[in-house]
């Protein structure tokens, strides 16, 4: 596994005469991290389902490692290194741990003892293989989130898209994924952009950060930048200080 380049250019995507993102430009060289964030509503989530497939941008392209992957179906997307978690953690229901996990590996692997295989050993290293056998739906939130972790990884992606993974944990819990995100990064340079909201684990994970507000790029630049900036404390106190 190793990472690749994600670059938007000048990406924009509209609802029906609403401007949800407009503009928005950036690039995650390979095996960076990087964090996208903004207040709710911002239009980050919107960028990742464009980056996945589950959008076609009404402007720009997403390329990776220089193919524009624009515009493909999420199948696509996925088949050419692209694994992603989802902010709401829906499991697959009446399957246990590792079902969900090899449903992700039977992407790259048709068979169905290596898929198997290759789950157990992402269940190890997220500390889930003790509750491989436990329905999904019957997991902690933490475990689920994890889980949600596991099944992106099962796709053997270059490219990580995560969600707000650490949102709903504990602070022990935050740094339990920080560390894992970290050596997971390490061990094999894959590329992972982040959705958070957790400050402590963007200050801890990201080499750089992307601000959007109503969806347009603000800020761009390391944590120590950003938690500087006017414009940024300007979105996240304004509302505040205007009290």
């Amino acid at each position: 596994m190793t990472g690749a380049r994600l670059e938007l250019i000048e990406l924009g995507k509209n609802f029906r005469g609403l401007r949800a993102v407009h503009d928005v430009s950036f690039t995650v060289p390979a095996g960076a991290i990087h964090a996208l964030i903004g207040p709710n509503g911002a239009g980050k989530t919107t960028i990742f389902n464009m980056i996945a497939g589950v959008y076609r941008p009404n402007a720009g392209t997403v390329t990776l490692d220089g193919r524009v992957i624009s515009g493909q179906r999420p199948d696509q997307v996925c088949a050419a290194g692209v694994g992603r978690t989802f902010q709401l953690v829906k499991p697959f229901k009446g399957l246990s741990v590792l079902e969900n996990v090899t449903v992700g590996a039977l992407h790259r692997h048709r068979d169905l003892d290596t898929a198997r295989q290759n789950a157990e050993v992402i269940l190890t290293q997220l500390g889930l293989h003790d509750r491989r056998h436990h329905l999904a739906e019957s997991l902690t939130l933490p475990d689920r989130k994890r889980l949600e972790v596991a099944r992106a990884l099962a796709t053997e992606p270059r490219l990580l898209l995560l969600d707000e993974v650490m949102a709903g944990l504990r602070p022990t819990e935050v740094d339990v994924m920080v560390a894992f995100l970290r050596d997971l990064n390490a061990r094999t340079g894959l590329t992972i952009l982040l959705i958070e909201h957790v400050m402590r684990a963007v200050m801890a994970l990201a080499a750089e950060v992307v601000v959007v507000s109503y969806g347009e790029k603000i800020a761009h630049g390391s944590p120590q930048e950003i938690s500087r900036n006017p414009a940024v404390l300007d979105v996240y106190l304004g509302e505040e200080d205007a009290a």
